[in-house]
C-alpha cells in the first residue's frame, strides 16, 4: 500500500520508518507546517533528518498530501476534543476521495464516531483505528475476531503514565506530587499531565470501545471519569495490607463508560506495574480474554497502524 502520513511526531515518524518492513511505501509525509510528497516514494531518512535539524520536512504545503497517489491516509496528528478538528476533516477528505484511513488520533473516533461511520458508508474506502486503543496491544482486532456482539464488556488499565505513578507510590510510599515530578523528569509524563492523571486519555479509549460494542452513540461527555490526583500514599498502604492495590481502571459496555481509581487484587491480572497496560475482554462464550503490553510509544503504536494497513482490502 502507498501511505500518506499526516503527523510527524513520534508515531508518524515511526510509521514512516517502519513502513518498508511491512511491504508498504510512503508517498507523503507531513507535519503541521510542511510536507514531503513523491509519488515514487519519499526519501524518509532525508525528510526526517531535515525535521530534526529544524528545517521543513519537505517543500510542499501540508495539504499537498491529499494530492499524492496514496492508498491509505495515516492520521497521526494530535488528539483534540469536541469537534475533533483538524483530524475529522482529514478523514472526511480522504473518504470523499475513496481512500482508506487508519487513525492513531483518538479524537474523531471518540467524539464523532457516528459521523465517521456515515462517511465510511458513502465511500469505497474503509477506516481502521486499532492504534487509538492500547498502543501495540491488539484490543480492537481481538474484539473483531470475537465479533462485537459476543463481547459484553471491556475493562482494564489503558494509561501508562497513571499506572507508573500508582506503581511508584505503592512501592515507595511516595506522594502523588513527588512521583509525578519524577515521571516528568523521566519523560513518562508530559509537562502538562492533565490528560493522563485526570483520566481523560483513558476515558477516550474506553469511549471508543463502547462505540465499537454499541455501534456508536458515545462521546467523552457520556463518560463518568475520575483521576488519580487525590489518592494519598496512605490509601495504597492500606490497600497493600489487605492484599490489594489501586489502579486507574476503565470499563466499556453498551450502556456506558466509567474510568476511575479502583481496588484490585495485588496479584490479579489488572495489577500491571510500571507503564504497562492490560485489557480484559469479557465474552459470552469464551470467558475472559487478557491482553497486556506496551500501551504507548512511537514504534509500538506504529505496529498497530501498520497491522491495520495490512488488514485493509487492496486497491
Amino acid at each position: 500500500m502507498r501511505l500518506a502520513i499526516l503527523g510527524a511526531g513520534a508515531v508518524g515518524r515511526s510509521v514512516a520508518e517502519l513502513a518498508g518492513d511491512y511491504g508498504h511505501e510512503v508517498v507523503a509525509l507531513a507535519d503541521s507546517t510542511a510536507a514531503a510528497v513523491d509519488d515514487d516514494g519519499v526519501d524518509v531518512p532525508t525528510a526526517l533528518a531535515r525535521k530534526d535539524a529544524g528545517d521543513a520536512v519537505g517543500a510542499a504545503e501540508p495539504e499537498a498530501v491529499f494530492e499524492a497517489a496514496y492508498d491509505v491516509l495515516v492520521e497521526a496528528t494530535p488528539t483534540t476534543l469536541g469537534d475533533a478538528e483538524p483530524g475529522f476533516s482529514h478523514v472526511r477528505r480522504a473518504l470523499a476521495d475513496d481512500r482508506h484511513v487508519v487513525l492513531a488520533n483518538k479524537g474523531p473516533v471518540a467524539e464523532r464516531y457516528d459521523e465517521l461511520r456515515a462517511l465510511e458508508a458513502e465511500s469505497t474506502g474503509s477506516i481502521r483505528f486499532e492504534a487509538t486503543v492500547g498502543g501495540a496491544i491488539p484490543v480492537l482486532s481481538t474484539i473483531e475476531d470475537c465479533t462485537p456482539a459476543a463481547v459484553t464488556a471491556v475493562r482494564g488499565v489503558l494509561n501508562g503514565t497513571a499506572n507508573f505513578i500508582l506503581t511508584r507510590m505503592a512501592a515507595e510510599g511516595l506522594s502523588f506530587d513527588h512521583v509525578l515530578a519524577e515521571a516528568q523528569d523521566l519523560g513518562v509524563a508530559e509537562a502538562d499531565p492533565t490528560f493522563d492523571v485526570d483520566g481523560i486519555d483513558a476515558a477516550l479509549k474506553f469511549v471508543i470501545l463502547s462505540n465499537v460494542l454499541a455501534d456508536g452513540g458515545f462521546t467523552l461527555e457520556d463518560a463518568a471519569v475520575d483521576g488519580i490526583r487525590d489518592i494519598p500514599a496512605s490509601a495504597l498502604e492500606l490497600a497493600a495490607e489487605d492484599g490489594r492495590t489501586i489502579r486507574l481502571i476503565g470499563e466499556a459496555t453498551r450502556e456506558g463508560v466509567r474510568v476511575g481509581p479502583r481496588l484490585v487484587p495485588a496479584t490479579g491480572a489488572l495489577a500491571v506495574t510500571g507503564t504497562r497496560n492490560v485489557v480484559q475482554i469479557e465474552t459470552r462464550h469464551a470467558g475472559s480474554l487478557h491482553n497486556s503490553g506496551r500501551g504507548a510509544g512511537g514504534p509500538e503504536t506504529a505496529t498497530a497502524i501498520l497491522s491495520d494497513v495490512g488488514r485493509l482490502p487492496s486497491r
